[in-house]
């Protein structure tokens, strides 16, 4: 085991034992009502590709990993595909419950409410102020723009299911927090 902890130190931050080398966070999981306007959305808004899909039919569900596909080639044969899914960092996995499209209303809680649970994923952009105005084209929901709050040049957006997304240019936020 390292006694080297790297990045920040703080109570309860632990040396990464030898034993968890190589371990990395592959993706995170949203459910979603309807995969079409996810897919839309996730896809126009923000640029994302399809790496994968796995429909589970005796358990009637699908998933679709979206990432960013920028300078990465794509296994063509689906086994071969899958595994390198897994091996991608960063992505978003959305989890449709078949039928979850035809009910009324919202259907899934985004965290952000009583009881607080999950809170929002983030994307960093090159150009904040451009990002807003391709948002506002798109009509997209905004929760904070990047002027309101105490916290400038932070975004959020929701998503077609309400899930919150946090929009940052990273260089813009250096200095936020202490």
């Amino acid at each position: 085991m390292s006694d080297h902890i790297q990045g920040e130190a703080h109570p309860g931050v632990e040396a990464a034992p030898a034993q968890t080398r190589g371990f990395r966070l592959n993706h995170c999981m949203l459910r979603v009502k309807d995969p079409e306007v996810s897919l839309r959305f996730y896809s126009r808004v923000f640029g994302m590709s399809v790496l994968r899909r796995l429909d589970f039919e005796e358990m009637k569900f699908s998933l679709y990993f979206l990432g960013d596909l920028e300078g990465r080639e794509v296994p063509a044969e689906a086994t071969e595909r899958t595994v390198w899914t897994f091996q991608q960092r960063g992505l978003l996995e959305l989890t449709h419950n078949w039928g979850t499209e035809n009910e009324e209303g919202r259907i899934y809680h985004d965290g952000n409410a009583e009881p607080q649970g999950f809170g929002h994923i983030c994307f960093n952009v090159p150009d904040l102020e451009a990002a807003v105005e391709w948002f506002d084209a798109n009509d997209v929901e905004f929760i904070k723009r990047p002027d309101q709050g105490k916290m400038k040049n932070v975004v959020f957006v929701k998503d077609p299911d309400g899930y919150w997304i946090e929009v940052v240019q990273s260089d813009l936020i250096g200095e936020i927090g202490s």
